[in-house]
């Protein structure tokens, strides 16, 4: 999505390609610095996180201001799909990743903390801090919750493959049937 709203500057007529945001209330959007409108590409990731409720963006990155440029047009382009004027709030006081391959795990623990424990703890009446100021990320650890988290869905995905599904045949092929 938000590549789509970077490379696109017609944001309306990508109205019917993203999710209807009518009842929604927050929007998290990870922002990789990618320019090229084809292939792949970019190396950093943060995060922005649109509160439609309040019209205000948060945009947290673990290399600052690595994406500021980027989360800026995300926040102009994605108030121009929601009718809304949004503020953007560039949040310098993020805790900074030590290397250069930890944008990703941030993104992933930024979201985690800010959905889990403030955004759902709080009740709608509540104002809410979203700064992440004196927080620090263990990166280490949010490496092995998230090898824990892909363990967990393998040995689901094993499971599942070993119960009885609908495609098994007399055949032992671990191919899925193919569409004729």
């Amino acid at each position: 999505m938000s590549q789509m709203l970077k490379i696109i500057p017609d944001t309306a007529s990508l109205k019917g390609n993203l999710p209807d945001f009518t009842e929604t209330t927050h929007i998290f959007v990870p922002i990789n610095d990618r320019v090229a409108e084809i292939g792949e590409g970019g190396s950093h990731w943060s995060l922005l996180v649109v509160s439609i409720i309040d019209g205000v963006a948060f945009h947290y990155d673990s290399l600052y201001p690595s994406n500021s440029h980027d989360a800026t047009l995300l926040t102009k382009r994605i108030g121009t799909l929601i009718g809304k004027d949004l503020k953007f709030v560039d949040l310098d006081d993020s805790p900074q990743q030590e290397n250069g391959s930890d944008c990703g795990l941030f993104v992933c623990i930024h979201m985690k903390h800010l959905l889990l424990r403030r955004l759902l703890k709080a009740g709608s009446s509540q104002q809410i801090n979203m700064s992440m100021a004196g927080r620090t990320v263990d990166a280490a650890a949010g490496r092995k919750e998230m090898m824990h988290i892909i363990e967990e869905y393998r040995k689901e995905g094993e499971r599942r493959s070993r119960s009885h599904s609908p495609f098994s045949h007399s055949t032992n092929s671990k191919n899925p049937p193919k569409i004729e």
